[in-house]
């Protein structure tokens, strides 16, 4: 996974949280919901992936007039044949790149999220599985831009993490001009999509300490009843809580980052690290809050703050319990 980030970075200038991210959700077998202006090197770092594990790519720009046959494939009839043939849309990939996905209708947007959800589609009665592994990464614009339809709960809490990307710094965007207006980088590739597979079981067999994952059901949990644990002050602005998936996504990326971290064991800190990412779109924010102005991210803030995590544990403790 270092070799995979060492070519990326060689064509990626900044936006280290991103990319941390991605591997995150390569490694857990996860998605990812990406929100950010045009132009921030959303489209280059999955391609740019996709050649470093030698997988396919597939971008879909995603507009009002797609339909479900567009992503997923359809049946067409041969004339001189007389038979229908099976042609399979671009979710068949490796790594597949939806831009602009709240620019599409709900139809389209459940379609891709079926596959998302089974890794299969069904097409005159004939499943097809997608190719393994496969990660949707999907980019929208901010709400406020004109022309778009926003993510309905129930579908966006089947992403595993949702990153907000910011415009690069100064000196970022010094060495961004300067990498594309030189020679191109040429990207090696340094692993197969059956090494990936590998990694991803490895990943599953991190250790994960009892106590780390009551922790992450208690985040979860106080979202659903804030005045249960004493946070009445965020009843007002919560109208939804956020479902199972969010604490199951939390431990899964604290493993993945754990095994990117050098570790065969999760901490504290890798689930802390995750709680944004994972809870900020799981959310449904009261009409209060969006009056008041008070944001996702700074009432996961105020729970943390509230709800410390456990004390770290012992790596001998750790060994132990994992061969036990």
């Amino acid at each position: 996974m270092e070799r995979i980030l060492y070519e990326v970075k060689r064509v990626v200038v900044g936006q280290d949280h991103f990319l941390e991210r991605v591997l995150v959700a390569v490694l857990a077998g996860g998605h990812l919901l990406v929100e950010g202006v045009p132009g921030l090197a959303k489209t280059l770092t999955v391609n740019t992936l996709a050649k470093t594990i030698r997988g396919s790519f597939h971008r879909i720009q995603f507009t009002p007039d797609l339909v479900p046959a567009d992503l997923i494939g359809t049946r067409i009839y041969n004339q001189k044949t007389g038979e229908f043939s099976t042609t399979l849309g671009p979710v068949f990939s490796n790594l597949l790149l939806a831009d602009e996905i709240n620019r599409a209708p709900a139809k389209v947007q459940s379609a891709l999220l079926e596959v998302m959800q089974e890794g299969q589609v069904t097409i005159a009665g004939v499943t097809h599985r997608v190719p393994q592994p496969f990660l949707v990464m999907a980019t929208q614009n901010p709400i406020e831009t004109e022309g778009t339809y926003p993510l309905p709960e129930a579908q966006v809490d089947r992403f595993m993490m949702k990153v907000l990307i910011s415009y690069p710094t100064e000196e970022e965007e010094f060495v961004i001009v300067s990498r594309v207006t030189a020679r191109e980088q040429d990207v090696s590739a340094v692993t197969t999509t059956d090494e990936l597979a590998r990694l991803q079981r490895h990943c599953r067999e991190c250790y994960v300490d009892p106590s780390l994952v009551r922790y992450a059901v208690r985040l979860v949990a106080v979202t659903r009843s804030p005045a249960r644990y004493d946070m009445n002050d965020l009843s007002k602005y919560i109208s939804c809580g956020a479902s199972p998936r969010a604490s199951i996504h939390l431990i899964e990326g604290a493993r993945a980052l754990a095994l990117l971290r050098g570790r065969h064991h999760a901490r504290p800190e890798d689930v802390v690290d995750l709680v944004p990412d994972v809870i900020r779109h799981r959310l449904s924010l009261s009409y209060e809050a969006l009056a008041d102005g008070v944001t996702a991210d700074q009432l996961i803030l105020r729970i943390l703050k509230r709800f410390p995590p456990p004390e770290k544990v012992l790596e001998s403790h750790v060994r132990i319990d994992a061969n036990a």
